[in-house]
C-alpha cells in the first residue's frame, strides 16, 4: 500500500483579468467624485484590475495642496450584467506626493515655551524621569526633606531625570558653549562669580542661579563653567593710549638768507677784509 498522507495544491497565483466593462465605465467613476468640485479631479490616468470584475479608476488630483495625490473609485458588477456599481471612492497619495509628517503623540509634540497660562500638562505614571517620594534616592537634598522632616514629596526626580535635566541646561544657552560665554574672559566663569548660586543637592557642584541684575542670566540655572561679561570680579583695564609722533617735515621752498665771507676783493666798499684763517 502506498502513502495515503494528505496531498496539498498550490493556490493559483493568477493575474486578474481586466474587465472590460468595468474599465468602459470611466464617466460612471468620474460622477461618483461628489467631494469636491469637478474642475478639482483631473484626466484619467489608469484602470486597474483589483480581481474579478472588480476595476479601479485612478483620475489625477488638482486640490491645491495635494501635489501628487489621486482619485482612486472602485467599481464593479454581478456575472453576467452590463450594470456598474460604485464601491468606494478615495484619495490616495502617488509615488511624489507630498505628505504630511507622521503623527506623533501629544507628549513628543511639545516643545520648550508651549505650556501658557492655564494649561495643564500631566506627567505619566511610569515617567522614568521621576521615583516614589518614598523611596530612598541617593541625592541628600532628597533625603534631608522626605525623612528627617517628613515633607516628602510624592515624586521627585530619578536618577534618569537629573542625568536628562543636567545634560539639557550643560548643552543648552546657559552652559559653556554659549556665545556669550565663548566670548567671555577665560577667568570669567560663573563658579567664581559672587552673584552666582549654588543648586541644592547632587547638582550643585555643576549648576547655579544667577543672581546679578545686570547679568543677562539673571534668575536662571546656569553651568558652573558658563560666564559672561558681568562677572563680580571683573575689572576693566585702562588700554595705553599712544602717543602720535608728528613726522618731520622738509620745506625746500623757503630760502634763508645767511651771512657768509667773501673771497677777497668781493667785500662792499668801506668794509675790511674778513680773515681766512691763514697766511
Amino acid at each position: 500500500m502506498g502513502n495515503n498522507g494528505r496531498v496539498t495544491r498550490p493556490a493559483s497565483s493568477r493575474a486578474a483579468r481586466l474587465d472590460q466593462v468595468c474599465a468602459a465605465a470611466v464617466d460612471l467613476a468620474r460622477d461618483a467624485i461628489t467631494e469636491v468640485e469637478p474642475s478639482d479631479v483631473g484626466d484619467h490616468l489608469r484602470a486597474v484590475a483589483e480581481g474579478d470584475r472588480v476595476v479601479t479608476h485612478y483620475f489625477e488630483c488638482k486640490l491645491a495642496g495635494y501635489r501628487g495625490w489621486r482619485w482612486a473609485v472602485t467599481v464593479t458588477r454581478v456575472p453576467r450584467s452590463k450594470h456598474v456599481t460604485v464601491c468606494e471612492t478615495v484619495l490616495l497619495p502617488g509615488s511624489d506626493a507630498l505628505l504630511a509628517p507622521g503623527w506623533l503623540p501629544w507628549q513628543e509634540r511639545l516643545k520648550p515655551g508651549d505650556l501658557g497660562p492655564g494649561d495643564l500638562l500631566p506627567t505619566a505614571p511610569d515617567d522614568e524621569r521621576l521615583a516614589p517620594g518614598y523611596l530612598l534616592s541617593d541625592d541628600p537634598a532628597v533625603e534631608e526633606v522626605s525623612w528627617e522632616l517628613g515633607l516628602g514629596r510624592p515624586r521627585v526626580l530619578s536618577r534618569e531625570g537629573r542625568t536628562d535635566t543636567a545634560q539639557r541646561w550643560y548643552d543648552g544657552d546657559h552652559g559653556p558653549a554659549a556665545p556669550i560665554s565663548v566670548a567671555a574672559p577665560a577667568a570669567a566663569r560663573c563658579g567664581t562669580c559672587g552673584f552666582y548660586l549654588p543648586l541644592a543637592g547632587a547638582l550643585r557642584q555643576s549648576f547655579g542661579a544667577c543672581g546679578n541684575f545686570y547679568a543677562p542670566d539673571d534668575g536662571r540655572v546656569v553651568s558652573a563653567d558658563h560666564g559672561c561679561g558681568a562677572h563680580s570680579e571683573a575689572v576693566v583695564e585702562a588700554a595705553e593710549s599712544p602717543v602720535d609722533e608728528m613726522p618731520t617735515i622738509y620745506d625746500d621752498s623757503a630760502v634763508e638768507a645767511v651771512s657768509v665771507s667773501r673771497a677777497p676783493g668781493s667785500v662792499e666798499t668801506g668794509e675790511p677784509a674778513e680773515p681766512y684763517g691763514h697766511s
